[in-house]
């Protein structure tokens, strides 16, 4: 129906056309043309309201008003006189739904609140589930004791009819008036009834409970329609950035003298309005990579019997909760041998080795890396494939390649729904809790200790169907005591991270549940793996991880360095890369944790507020903390993870640290590790004492921070130089 709209616009600029030079009264014209553009604004209103599924039909049908016709000419309604405004009824009485502006940030900070709500709704449902025990609780304590007063009542009857017996020979004397009724058969009396009205108060609380149960229930369905509908406004579809897309598209190409033919399908999916803005950068870049490095010249097609014009597909469609964009070209495939000889000569490919596509894939998001031969404003810099997997992973999704020779190249791209609500499954270690995305899990399983324990050790373990896949404890990679508990069976998660796989273990892994995704700050932010935080019914405040980009805490098994590479990870998982002098170069350095070796430190203290001040005092200085709560729990941790440098008191329960310091001079594999005492003894007996069992040094508390600092460098490099 926008013909019409067009033809009406174009008659206005032809009688314009039509009055210049020939001398017309302005006042005549100006009227004519305020009739025609009334008429013209009357027909695009008509258009607003029109039904998208007759967009097709005409202008009666399309706008649902009747359609004046038009005078021959003029594009003028027939009938009316020059300058007169035209008003078009619509057939239906329904009026359009009516449009309001507002503002991002305002719309933000609603679905901020309404996640508040959830949250303290959840928090309610926590506490009612509280009092529901309790008062279960108080119901089983009123039936033990009513069964407890009868007993009391059937044993002083017991007593008072043994009494009657003996006093037969008072007939003169009724029992009543003979006084066999004693003060405790009153107070059994009086107890029962007490009982009675307790159960009462307790009948009256649980129909109030099952009413709150019953309010908390609609009002968790309207929070919930509130939350959705707010993240629905949040939506926008994916063809927002189409033009930008379209438009990077045709600059290339004109620029690379290639033909590109840019497919949208799926543009009306909707997708987070925070979402899309995060990624169209990234976007532009794909489509930009995949007319530079993936279509052909039109001679070199032609000659592959390819049409001149190459097609490049951006599919949109939504997958469970997450959004798949498909980035698809006809070009000539990655060029495996090209992108080889790149690795080799940049030296991240050792020379002689043949790697696999899957290698070779993972080298294209190396940072640097480029396969084009000079530099230009479109291709070479090296600028691009890492920034694109680093920003797909700090939103928590992933990516993965795969490509054909001859046939094309595909990128999917793998995105959350929204950055404020998200899918995670709870890891449990210890009183501790973790949340993971959801769609990162493929399947989660209890295994047997005496299977998954070697597998700790040896870095691995086997999947049915999958083979062998890297395996870390997650508290090892969240800096906790990797020391699995002493339990029968333990949990097991494996996460898919496109092509790639990794199992974590932990104490236990929770269902799927919906989350509220809170903003953590610029602190804690700039922490590798660190996606968000999220408060749970009880108010504990849980982070939300991607283990990927925590691997590198983990120490290397030999066996498994060329099944999961971690340099091959290190785009995606956003780790830190620093020069290896640490001068700040801009060159591309060893990655922190995965190249050289830091310090684990075990600290001794029988005080959980001690031990917790000192892990955090470590871990800011860059050190891995083990912790133990006195000698016995240290030497078993000692067994499975030799630590550096020990840390630890005197008095603490089942083996002091004079017993520890001697047991660990005593073992040959342990009798070289560093010991610093630290402790409110400061008398110079028990100083002199550690030094005869074999401490390196003695500190008094409250200790310098910089003091402790300087010690544990000073031994661990010692250490380590010899």
């Amino acid at each position: 129906g926008a013909m019409r709209l067009g033809e009406v616009v174009h008659a206005m600029e032809a009688r314009i056309e039509s009055a210049i030079g020939t001398g017309e009264a302005p006042g005549a014209l100006a009227d004519d043309l305020h009739g025609r553009f009334d008429h013209a604004a009357a027909l695009f209103e008509a258009l607003q309201r029109a039904p998208a599924a007759a967009a097709d039909t005409g202008l009666a049908d399309v706008a649902g008003v009747a359609a004046p016709a038009l005078n021959a000419g003029t594009g003028a309604p027939a009938g009316a006189p020059a300058g007169a405004t035209t008003a078009i009824a619509p057939k239906e009485d329904k009026a359009p739904a009516a449009h309001l502006r507002v503002r991002a940030d305002i719309l933000d900070r609603l679905v901020d609140h309404a996640g508040e709500i959830s949250i303290t709704r959840t928090k309610l449902e926590t506490e009612l589930g509280q009092l529901r025990g309790g008062l279960g609780d108080l119901a089983d304590n009123i039936l033990r004791l009513r069964t407890q007063l009868r007993e009391i009542e059937v044993q002083a009857d017991a007593q008072i009819q043994a009494q009657a017996n003996e006093t037969r020979h008072a007939e003169n004397f009724d029992p009543l008036e003979f006084d066999r009724y004693s003060r405790l058969q009153e107070l059994t009396r009086q107890l029962a009834e007490s009982v009675e009205d307790v159960a009462l108060v307790q009948s009256g609380m649980s129909r109030a409970l099952q009413l709150a149960d019953n309010d908390i229930s609609a009002q968790s369905r309207l929070t919930r329609d509130l939350q959705q509908n707010l993240l629905h406004m949040r939506m926008v579809p994916f063809a927002n950035v189409a033009d930008r897309l379209f438009r990077v598209a045709r600059q290339s190409a004109r620029e690379l003298g290639k033909r590109v033919r840019l497919d949208l399908q799926g543009e009306n999916t909707e997708v987070d309005r925070s979402v899309l803005e995060h990624m169209a950068g990234p976007f532009e870049h794909l489509v930009r990579n995949a007319i530079v490095h993936g279509l052909e010249l039109p001679a070199a097609r032609t000659a592959a019997g390819k049409p001149d014009t190459g097609e490049l597909r951006v599919s949109v469609h939504q997958e469970s909760n997450e959004v798949v964009v498909v980035f698809a070209d006809d070009g000539r495939g990655l060029d495996w041998e090209r992108i080889r000889a790149r690795g080799e000569s940049s030296g991240r490919i050792p020379a002689g080795r043949i790697p696999d596509e899957r290698e070779l894939i993972e080298l294209i998001f190396a940072p640097g890396f480029s396969t084009a031969d000079e530099v230009t404003e479109l291709a070479g810099r090296g600028v691009g494939m890492d920034a694109v997997r680093a920003q797909v992973a700090g939103l928590g999704g992933r990516i993965a390649v795969s490509s054909e020779a001859g046939r094309g190249t595909r990128f999917t791209l793998y995105l959350p729904m929204s950055l404020s609500v998200m899918q995670v499954v709870l890891a449990r270690i210890g009183d501790q809790r973790f949340a993971i995305p959801a769609a990162m899990v493929e399947q989660d399983q209890h295994v047997a200790a005496e299977e998954l324990l070697p597998a700790i050790q040896r870095g691995a373990i086997a999947f049915e169907g999958i083979g062998e896949v890297v395996l870390r404890p997650l508290a090892q990679l969240v800096g906790r005591d990797p020391t699995p508990p002493d339990t029968d069976t333990h949990a097991l998660a494996l996460l898919r991270l496109g092509d790639d796989r990794l199992a974590i273990s932990a104490d236990e892994f929770s269902a799927p549940r919906e989350v509220v995704v809170k903003n953590v700050g610029p602190q804690v932010a700039r922490l590798a793996g660190v996606l968000g935080a999220t408060v749970l019914g009880d108010g504990q405040v849980v982070l939300i991880c991607n283990p990927v980009q925590l691997i590198a805490r983990a120490p290397e098994p030999p066996e498994v360095v060329a099944d999961f590479d971690l340099d091959s990870m290190a785009p995606e998982s956003g780790l830190e890369r620093v020069p290896e002098d640490g001068a700040g170069d801009e060159s591309p350095a060893p990655l922190r944790a995965a190249r050289t070796h830091t310090a684990h430190i075990l600290i001794v203290y029988d005080s959980l507020t001690v031990r917790r001040v000192t892990q955090r005092l470590l871990e800011r200085n860059g050190y891995h903390t083990i912790l133990a709560k006195d000698g016995i729990d240290a030497l078993r941790t000692i067994e499975t993870q030799r630590p550096d440098c020990i840390l630890a008191d005197i008095e603490m329960p089942r083996m002091d640290g004079y017993d520890l310091t001697r047991a660990i001079r005593a073992n040959a594999a342990t009798h070289d590790i560093p010991v610093i005492m630290i402790t409110s003894r400061t008398a110079e007996k028990h100083r002199r004492m550690a030094f005869e069992l074999g401490a390196d040094e003695y500190l008094g508390k409250p200790y310098q921070e910089e003091e402790l600092l300087r010690l544990i460098r000073m031994h661990v490099g010692a250490k380590a130089r010899a």
